[in-house]
């Protein structure tokens, strides 16, 4: 809507005489986000610094926004509002929550709705509804006069698409005409009494301070929130993308379970956690919905169990990642594979009753699984979740399987990018805890430090470590010998933890052991992780990721390598080949990529692996494997 509402600006300004003023609030969502535009248009300068509270046209672009959002409230009495909705002129009305059709009734407003979603499908333009509604815009507010918006329209996508071919500027040109003939006006009715109300921003089952704080920012409201409401440290909550429920896909992925082989690749693949398989005991489905199906178990070392497959259908962003990874088709329509795309509105209310049971199922119990694979891995909880990633972002597949692996024990250094806006975003977090309350630790600094960042993680661990060693070693005679001995020896992680709580247990009877029963999980290990993009890891910030890698440290580095800085739009980088065309770059790199890992290797002490979900899943999983038993620093 933004760059729709800028072209509009554009349009008005050049085309009439009148002036033209555009403000743009964004959210950090890189897919889905809510964006409002505010457009003033006068005959006189405009020099107002604030946004638009009363206003004579609201367009609403995403249907799920009525529910979350004050959209009506902003108009004016007798204003324009107009909904994108698969709904139609007839049907709509019943559609809306009460309150939206009472607000309508009390504006007495012009209410039009569009299917822009299916225009832009029928012209081939896929998800990209704006040349819709930018006609349905001009359209209705008669700003131009006559025909002359639709040929103004027509002269800014020749300019803005003709680039990249006549096909794409004529198939924008359909959607104009369709876009018009398309727009119907909806009239003015009674509240509906069988219309639904207003869903709550959150479930009612959120903390509280879900419920208070963040409901109100998810909402836009956040301004009205006093002070003492915010946290006075700064730290936030986590896990709280799971309450967010942002319905923005217009399909989701329906299992087609006859036909499914449980290898897990669509769980592997899915970039926001939306689909999830467990592995449980036939008396756990006992109670399980009708329309919740599972499996026996294919696999040999889990025979008698049952395999559950389940999509999260409020928070998938509709990618089709998922469907394209899966290798099981029907013979007869190859077509049909085990996991299919179907209509949200359709399936929703049912899969939500399927996800929120399939979430109460029992965890499976790593220490039981015979080896960690891709197939396996996936049955482990992400502690990575919902993020406001792009739809079908590549980036967060590799921090999702990390936490599945190490996410009870690790500590993240993020340098900035697009990792740190969905990883550090507010008011809702993708990195949560599990049942034990144990997940990521995860902070950022700037983009060009992170290295020296997560250095100084690695460091502060094993000072707090080497401190509880001496502590341990000053109680020695005063802990059971064999305690003693265990806790000097190598140990899994959770073999250490039941080691620490038998620490922990004897400890309270010993005076003055204060501070080794407060610090004593400083001897369970910690898997130090750094994170960040290829500008920072090839460009800003490889001054001090050679300086990290230089040294015996044990850190692990993770290069999200999209092969351009993805964050800021699309400038080429370093890692970006030669001739490779980026947004800000279309002339084409005309330098070679930067070789990282084979310079990397040069040291001799350094672990280093290129890794590619889409090419090797299990050589991924391994490479994430060795890098972590590496005991120096790790590409």
């Amino acid at each position: 809507s933004v760059s729709a509402t800028k072209n509009n600006i554009k349009i008005i300004g050049n085309s009439t005489p009148w002036y033209a003023q555009g403000y743009f609030v964004y959210d950090s969502k890189k897919a889905g986000g809510l964006t409002v535009s505010h457009l003033r248009v006068s005959e006189k300068p405009i020099r107002s610094a604030y946004l638009i509270a009363q206003a004579d046209f609201v367009g609403c672009h995403q249907l799920q926004f009525i529910d979350k959002y004050q959209m009506a409230e902003r108009l004016k009495p007798g204003g324009i509002f107009l909904l994108n909705t698969p709904y139609s002129a007839d049907e709509v009305w019943s559609r809306l929550p009460q309150e939206v059709q009472a607000v309508l009734n009390q504006k007495k407003a012009r209410f039009y709705v569009v299917n822009a979603a299916k225009i832009a499908r029928e012209c081939g333009l896929g998800a990209r509804i704006n040349t819709v509604m930018q006609m349905a815009f001009f359209h209705l507010t008669h700003i131009l006069p006559g025909d002359s918006a639709l040929v103004e329209l027509q002269g800014a996508i020749a300019k803005s698409y003709s680039s990249k071919g006549q096909d794409l500027v004529e198939r924008n040109w359909q959607a104009l005409a369709l876009a018009q003939e398309s727009l119907a006006e909806v009239p003015l009715q009674a509240v509906n009494p069988h219309s639904v109300h207003r869903p709550p921003v959150v479930s009612d089952a959120a903390p509280d301070f879900v419920k208070t704080v963040t409901a109100a920012m998810l909402a836009g409201l956040g301004d009205a929130l006093p002070v003492s409401a915010l946290p006075p440290d700064g730290t936030w909550p986590m896990g709280t993308t799971r309450w967010e429920k942002r319905n923005i896909a217009e399909e989701i992925p329906v299992w087609k379970e006859e036909l499914c082989t449980q290898c897990n690749h669509c769980v592997a693949a899915c970039p926001h956690s939306a689909i999830r398989a467990k592995v449980v005991s036939p008396q756990a489905m006992e109670n399980a919905p009708a329309s919740l199906h599972s499996l026996d178990v294919k696999s040999r070392d889990m025979r008698g169990q049952k395999y559950v497959l389940q999509v999260a259908p409020e928070d998938c962003t509709g990618c089709n990642l998922c469907v394209e990874v899966c290798p099981a088709k029907d013979r007869q329509n190859p077509q049909i594979k085990a996991i299919n795309m179907m209509s949200r509105l359709e399936h929703v209310e049912e899969e939500k009753v399927n996800y929120d049971f399939f979430l109460d199922l029992p965890e499976i119990d790593r220490n039981k699984l015979e080896r960690i694979d891709i197939r396996t891995s996936q049955l482990i909880t992400p502690l990575f979740e919902y993020s406001g990633a792009c739809s079908g972002c590549g980036e967060t597949p590799y921090i999702k399987l990390l936490t599945q692996l190490y996410g009870d024990r690790m500590l993240i250094a993020n340098a900035t990018g697009c990792s740190s806006i969905y990883g550090g975003n507010l008011p809702s977090t993708p990195y949560t805890t599990d049942a034990n309350g144990r997940g990521p630790a995860w902070a950022n600094s700037l983009f060009e430090d992170n290295a020296e960042f997560g250095l100084g993680f690695r460091l502060s661990v094993d000072q707090h470590r080497a401190r509880v060693m001496r502590l341990l070693a000053q109680f020695a005679d005063r802990i059971p010998a064999e305690l003693n001995d265990a806790l000097h020896a190598e140990a899994t992680t959770d073999v250490r933890r039941e080691q620490v709580a038998a620490l922990r247990q004897h400890l309270k009877s010993v005076a003055g052991a204060e501070e080794l029963l407060k610090d004593a999980d400083a001897l369970v290990e910690k898997s130090i992780w750094l994170i960040g993009g290829d500008g920072w890891a090839y460009d800003i910030g490889f001054g001090g990721l050679d300086h990290v890698l230089s040294l015996t440290e044990n850190v692990n580095i993770l290069v999200l390598d999209t092969q351009c800085y993805s964050n800021t739009g699309g400038q080429a980088s370093k890692a970006t080949p030669l001739g490779a065309v980026t947004k800000f770059g279309e002339h084409g790199k005309r330098k070679a990529r930067k070789d990282l890992g084979v310079s990397m290797m040069m040291y001799g002490h350094v672990y280093v692996a290129q890794i590619s979900l889409g090419a090797q899943l299990n050589q991924t999983v391994k490479a994430i494997q060795e890098a972590e038993a590496w005991p120096g620093p790790s590409l």
